[in-house]
């Protein structure tokens, strides 16, 4: 049982309307009663009201800030414990003064990051994967992101993890009743019994994966390096994506030297884009420097827009960079169509598909919904689900569906080659523990601090 009382900002630390103090555990209520100063005796007060007040120095009284005080009981908290508010004015020093006064109460003490949010799992008020989409509300890129974050913290995802996770114990049920008693064990059915239950559950683990590589890249965003010669347009393109100048512009070929990082998201797709130096042989020191990064950019991304100037012919520097791209995600971004027609299509056709081949003028900002269907088809197969939120994002769960998977076709392999139904039960209960593993059944604490640590201080 939890027995200390944790306390922390849980508001961005700088200037705001206001910052807000969480805290939560056996002595929330009582801590800081001690320190308001009030009509209102906190701990006579009713569950879910407000309460106007200032908080005062333990010691000598004195009136360190004046606060809004929302009072929660427990179970009916985040936490599911007592929880208490202090809405105090933003900025640094108001904030931790109060935080400071707060921290000298019994029993009080500095949350953890996370604290709060493994408190909630601890007491099961959610489970692991809930727990685990709050960080992703806080980090989504996407409103699409977003939503499946929301969804899966609303218990969306658990859902179906629970009731697959029944179909298997079921089947693990009905091993176990024959191997503790042989003689009503009918061979035949069972193994047939093994392999249709397998398959129910293997049916729903391949649904479930199906959306695994789109949740992942809604999740974390896809790392898309703009890759080319100098002075084609890729700085323009980042500043035309990012909807502001992030990268210095200038007809002087090489003026990026570094790979610039920015997260946009293009028709609810985030992307995570890489604004390269220009590729090409240089005798600069700085500049080779700029483009062996590149070279790591163009070989870590999940996709490359290769942007050629339509206005020049393809130079040797442009040869070698496609032969390079040979069997990457690769959208060629054929810029300056404002300008007269140098470039040799007839080549570039024949290297790349249709469907791969945007014709942008990014000064007149003009081709750009053509980029947003190139990379939604090549990632999405054109169209994003609309109402299936469902999305597998989590590469820690898609790791242990695969590993639940793997079980159940050795469970039915087993089952066809004529072993025991004893060695079968081994295949069968690991796929069950790995699906536990999903929602916090049966996880190691080290596991649960290392994903609580991830979390930020307050949540």
């Amino acid at each position: 049982m939890i027995q200390d009382t944790i306390a922390a900002i849980s508001t961005a630390v700088g200037e705001g309307g206001i910052a807000i103090i969480r805290i939560s555990g056996p002595n929330a209520i009582a801590g800081t009663a001690a320190l308001f100063q009030s009509r209102t005796d906190l701990r006579e007060a009713d569950s879910h009201t407000v309460h106007y007040g200032h908080i005062v120095h333990p010691a000598t009284g004195e009136q360190i800030e004046e606060v809004l005080v929302t009072l929660m009981r427990g179970p009916r908290s985040f936490t599911a414990e007592d929880v208490v508010e202090i809405n105090a004015h933003g900025g640094v020093v108001a904030v931790k003064k109060v935080l400071d006064v707060v921290l000298m109460q019994e029993d009080m003490r500095l949350a953890e990051p996370g604290e709060f949010t493994k408190r909630a799992f601890l007491n099961g008020r959610i489970d692991l994967m809930q727990a685990e989409a709050v960080i992703d509300l806080i980090r989504s890129k996407s409103d699409r992101a977003f939503s499946i974050a929301r969804k899966q913290a609303e218990g969306l995802l658990s859902k179906r993890i629970k009731a697959l996770r029944q179909t298997v114990i079921e089947l693990l049920a009905h091993i176990e009743v024959n191997i503790d008693y042989p003689e009503h064990d009918v061979e035949e059915m069972t193994t047939a019994y093994i392999r249709d239950q397998s398959q129910i559950a293997l049916d729903e683990i391949a649904k479930l994966l199906k959306t695994a590589n789109e949740g992942k890249i809604l999740r974390e965003g896809i790392m898309t390096a703009i890759v080319g010669r100098p002075n084609v347009g890729k700085s323009s393109l980042l500043n035309m994506l990012a909807q502001e100048n992030k990268a210095i512009v200038t007809d002087i070929p090489g003026t990026t030297r570094d790979v610039i990082e920015e997260y946009v998201t293009l028709n609810h797709i985030p992307l995570r884009l890489l604004d390269t130096a220009g590729i090409r042989e240089t005798s600069d020191l700085v500049e080779q420097l700029g483009v062996e990064r590149s070279h790591t950019a163009l070989a870590e991304a999940d996709l490359i827009l290769f942007v050629l100037n339509y206005n020049e012919p393809l130079h040797a520097d442009d040869r070698e960079l496609l032969d390079r791209m040979a069997g990457r995600q690769v959208v060629l971004v054929i810029n300056k169509t404002d300008l007269p027609g140098k470039l040799d299509m007839e080549e570039i056709e024949k290297r790349f598909s249709p469907e791969a081949i945007v014709r942008m003028s990014v000064l007149q900002e003009a081709g750009l919904d053509y980029l947003e269907k190139a990379i939604s088809g090549m990632f999405f197969e054109g169209k994003l689900d609309s109402g299936d939120l469902t999305y597998v994002s989590n590469v820690r769960h898609i790791a242990l569906l695969k590993r639940a998977q793997q079980s159940l076709l050795d469970g039915i392999a087993a089952s066809e080659a004529g072993i025991p139904i004893d060695v079968m039960q081994i295949d069968v209960r690991s796929a069950w523990e790995s699906l536990g593993e999903i929602i916090g059944d049966a996880v190691g604490d080290s596991l649960i601090d290392q994903i609580f640590s991830q979390f930020c201080l307050g949540k």
